[in-house]
């Protein structure tokens, strides 16, 4: 299509569509999707080439959540089957670790529920935890902690975090139907003072929730102006007992826009798919890769299980992609 044409030089030189250009792209029948395929997924190529990351997550510390967001099974203002435990320390983790490396993952995340870890005692556990994963594997330790503070951060770094993870969810001017708990600029500090103290910031949202097309726009330009290095993208599954339990799936060719709109903006940065993909994408979940993908979680997710991890391997290997191995220590 001609809109392609006066696009690709921009998308190719790493510069990414401008807003403007990137709401050209909204009009576009899913007749037309691989038009907007072809350009993501030779970007894709020029950029990362025909390697994949592998990341994976562990559950740490689950349920009772004091934040109300929407869409999540872990706070404690729904009533859903969500398991409950607290902070499950280092040996479990480690073991999940070491799991995570024979499925080939690159990267490892710790997550727990709620704003922040509760008490000093906590923060000081899942430290020994990252000093025990960075000793002990080659992977690239990383957490998802909530909001925490420069010298939290700095602790982290100190026992070898290398990888901060903190979604911003969706848009500014759709969040305030997400979560009323605490404020967007609180995430948004978050993730600018990780940024500035070094880290590698995995930053992204949830898609399918009630947002506009203008408003996942409006999140890729976000976290354009933030330099973040890494972008999940989710998919909503509506779980029982959450405020968006009805909510429609996407479809999986929405799906795949939304990953190759992505790209375009940000042509250089790491996109990964992560939470509920098969869910999601379904009998078109390989396509992720040709949508401009480079990235994707292995292994489940928080509260509900993913796809076996050999199907997923297969699945790359059948593309004849590679798998991009841990960093040399």
């Amino acid at each position: 299509m001609k809109i392609f044409s006066s696009l690709e030089k921009k998308v190719l030189n790493g510069e990414g569509l401008s807003k403007e250009e990137a709401e050209l792209l909204l009009p576009i029948k899913d007749e037309d999707i691989l038009d907007i395929l072809l350009l993501a997924n030779t970007t894709r190529q020029k950029f990362k080439g025909n390697e994949v990351s592998l990341c994976s997550i562990i559950n740490a510390k689950s349920g009772m959540c004091g934040e109300d967001c929407a869409f999540c099974s872990q706070s404690a203002y729904h009533k859903t089957d969500a398991p409950i435990y607290p902070f499950m320390g280092k040996e479990k983790i480690l073991e999940r670790a070491k799991e995570a490396m024979e499925m080939q993952a690159r990267e490892f995340s710790i997550v727990i529920s709620g704003y922040s870890p509760d008490s000093e005692i906590e923060l000081i556990a899942i430290e020994n935890s990252i000093a025990c994963i960075a000793k002990e594997t080659n992977l690239e330790p990383c957490a998802s902690l909530g909001i925490l503070s420069e010298d939290e951060l700095i602790k982290l770094k100190n026992a070898g975090l290398k990888n901060y993870h903190h979604n911003l969810e969706t848009a500014r001017s759709f969040y305030n139907n997400i979560c009323s708990t605490h404020s967007y600029d609180e995430d948004l500090e978050t993730v600018k003072t990780a940024k500035q103290l070094g880290f590698n910031v995995c930053c992204g949202g949830i898609f399918g929730m009630g947002e506009s097309w203008s408003q996942r726009i409006e999140l890729a330009f976000t976290l354009k102006e933030l330099d973040v290095d890494s972008i999940p993208i989710n998919f909503l599954n509506p779980i029982p007992g959450t405020r968006l339990e009805k909510a429609r799936f996407l479809t999986p060719l929405e799906c795949l826009k939304i990953i190759s709109v992505f790209r375009l903006i940000m042509p250089k940065k790491d996109i990964f798919v992560c939470g509920w993909r098969e869910v999601n994408l379904r009998d078109l979940q390989s396509m992720l890769f040709f949508a401009g993908a480079n990235g994707m979680m292995i292994g489940g997710y928080l509260t509900t299980s993913g796809r076996k991890p050999e199907e997923d391997l297969r699945m790359i290997y059948d593309l004849g992609l590679k798998i991009k191995p841990p960093p040399k220590r």
